[in-house]
């Protein structure tokens, strides 16, 4: 390392790669946040992907994003504005400048910043020689000439050398945030196993960018993050999607049952799908359905079969599956609908997160067809929140809807892996064989859940199917008083798991002058805007809502500590609508953002401070 350069720590820093679709972002993102993690260092990422498939090279509809927020402290928020920008071609560099903080390195390939390129992106100038960047440090590195320079001795293939030089940004990044190579090099070693040639390429050019930026005097300063002090265990970096498989792998080992998924891919829930057609090992049945209503009655079928029954999918396909969700609301039999929200309505945004399902969650349906309805806050929540949406519907023989979204799916945090131990029991209503007083729809008194007799199960033969049953025989019913009693035991039913999950907690005092209410995705960033008001002095808490339906039974309790509510939500205004459905009294405002985008600890704090101010 040159003695000339300065070594800057910091507690916490937001790194952002962009580029054309092709020019491999995410696996760049993904390594350097690979990396971090293995430093010790607490993250957050925040993959961004184009809407469109296969846009125009150079177009801003192409740009694909890749954002790591990391620190030394525990991270919250997938960030604001960045430290570091790399952006590969004209057009990334034209949809993220927004997103540096001023003074922020800018590092690009200057290769293809041509006057075509440029006017293609819609710059009238060279943005490199305009001077419109002077507000940032500018890195304009020709890394596609550097590339080739590096690695003409291997005489590959032109197309392969320069798909390569994101290896090159990924070494001029490591090296600015102080961390080895090791781990990018076991991942390409590992990833091109069977083919050394492109090993070798990939690990020349990631070398020679780390070379390049230790002895450009470009990056005179370097930054220095220490590692993050937390809890001791085993530790790795997971994306949302793969920690709700995983969670619902747990449920499912704890309640000693199979687990089925059957579900359709669609963007961006497949992952799902696709982590769990990995666990045939762990005894996991996954069927990829022609669609999505074939999915869930495939889920529905396996539940009335004995198994930890999911099915998987995002808001129009829950729209497709609205029907069978009725069916398993009738036949009061446990299932999972985990349901990884995106920009709607229609096909809307399907790379895009939202939280935009809330209302159809609670009441797409038709008929009388209560839910218990759940969300998860983070990718490591979406862990948890599987787990437990698995461990309610089974134990009170309901189907129950996750909501995660697109953000939490595609993004990923430092997990800590639970022992099996540290959960909780399942213990799902089995029925006795040969149980002489079995009746298919006796309930039990407090929880009014019936049992769940299997088929084969030894003498407990019964009817089951979407039209109405006898109260406690469960033959077919068209009396209407018998209709309407199991409509309420229904609805009784999902009320009464109130008792079983937690209170709502509070961060900050039970009374003041602003409570700030969030769901879902929204918890960090809200919180980070909320300790900061505190930290200032202001009279205002936060109420993070994980259960939805049914909400906490503490709710009126803590609504009624303040002044003023305000609901943050990333979409128009679907959970305010539901706590005025259910406590009216209130004075409500709302902040929303409808872009496909997470709130920014900034625009919280402008808008918390001007309510404070009124």
């Amino acid at each position: 390392m040159s003695e000339t350069k300065n070594v800057l720590v910091a507690e916490d820093v937001v790194v952002k790669f962009v580029g054309d679709s092709g020019d491999g972002m995410q696996l760049t993102g993904t390594l350097f946040s690979d990396t971090v993690a293995y430093d010790h260092n607490d993250l957050t990422t925040f993959p961004d992907y184009p809407a469109e498939i296969r846009a125009p090279q150079n177009t801003i509809a192409g740009v694909s994003g890749f954002q790591v927020h990391f620190g030394s402290k525990k991270i919250l928020t997938f960030g604001d504005l960045c430290q570091t920008l790399v952006a590969m071609n004209p057009a990334s560099l034209k949809a993220n400048l927004k997103w540096a903080e001023k003074g922020a390195y800018i590092i690009v390939d200057a290769d293809l910043f041509t006057d075509a390129y440029n006017e293609k992106a819609g710059y009238k100038t060279n943005p490199l020689t305009d001077g419109s960047l002077s507000e940032y440090k500018l890195a304009a590195v020709p890394m596609i000439s550097l590339t080739k320079e590096a690695v003409k001795h291997l005489e590959m293939d032109n197309k392969s050398v320069i798909k390569s030089k994101n290896m090159f940004s990924l070494g001029i990044c490591l090296y600015l945030y102080s961390k080895t190579l090791d781990h990018a090099i076991k991942h390409i070693d590992s990833k091109f196993a069977k083919k050394p040639q492109l090993a070798e390429l990939n690990k020349t050019v990631l070398k020679a960018g780390y070379e390049y930026a230790e002895k450009s005097p470009i990056f005179d300063t370097i930054f220095q993050v220490n590692a993050a002090d937390v809890e001791k265990g085993n530790y790795r970096n997971i994306h949302g999607n793969q920690a709700t498989a995983w969670g619902l792998i747990a449920a499912a080992e704890k309640a000693k049952l199979q687990l089925f998924l059957g579900s359709y891919p669609i963007t961006p829930a497949t992952e799902i799908l696709m982590e769990l057609a990995k666990h045939k090992s762990l005894g996991v049945k996954v069927i990829q359905y022609e669609d999505e209503i074939a999915g869930i009655c495939g889920a529905i079928g396996a539940s009335f079969a004995g198994s930890l029954a999911c099915t998987t999918t995002s808001g129009p396909g829950l729209s497709l599956k609205s029907e069978a969700m009725g069916l398993a609301v009738i036949t009061e039999l446990p299932l999972v609908i985990v349901n990884v929200q995106r920009g709607g309505p229609s096909t809307g945004l399907p790379t895009k997160s939202e939280q935009s399902d809330l209302m159809q969650a609670l009441f797409g349906r038709n008929g009388e067809a209560p839910m218990v309805v759940i969300s998860s806050s983070s990718p490591v929540d979406c862990f948890y929140k599987a787990f437990f949406a698995a461990k309610i519907a089974l134990e009170h023989m309901v189907p129950v809807i996750l909501l995660t979204e697109g953000a939490l799916g595609f993004g990923s945090e430092l997990f800590r892996i639970p022992k099996m131990s540290e959960l909780p029991e399942i213990n799902p209503p089995m029925a006795t064989p040969n149980d002489p007083d079995f009746k298919p729809y006796r309930r039990d008194p407090e929880t009014l859940v019936r049992q769940w007799a299997t088929p084969g199960t030894e003498g407990l033969r019964h009817r089951i199917g979407g039209l109405e049953k006898e109260d406690i025989i469960g033959n077919v019913s068209t009396d209407p008083l018998n209709h309407e009693k199991m409509t309420y035991y229904r609805a009784e039913k999902v009320a009464r798991v109130v008792k079983k999950i937690p209170d709502q907690e509070l961060y900050g005092d039970a009374t003041g002058d602003l409570l700030i209410v969030s769901w879902g995705s929204t918890q960090g960033s809200v919180y980070s805007a909320v300790r900061k008001l505190r930290e200032d002095g202001y009279k205002v808490s936060q109420a993070h809502f994980s259960y939805l339906n049914p909400l906490p039974k503490n709710t009126e309790e803590v609504l009624s500590g303040f002044k003023h509510i305000c609901v943050c939500e990333l979409n128009s205004g679907q959970l305010v609508n539901w706590l005025k459905m259910n406590f009216n009294k209130h004075d409500y405002s709302q902040y929303n953002k409808v872009q496909g985008l997470p709130f920014l600890k900034s625009e919280l704090l402008a808008h918390f401070t001007n309510l404070l101010k009124k």
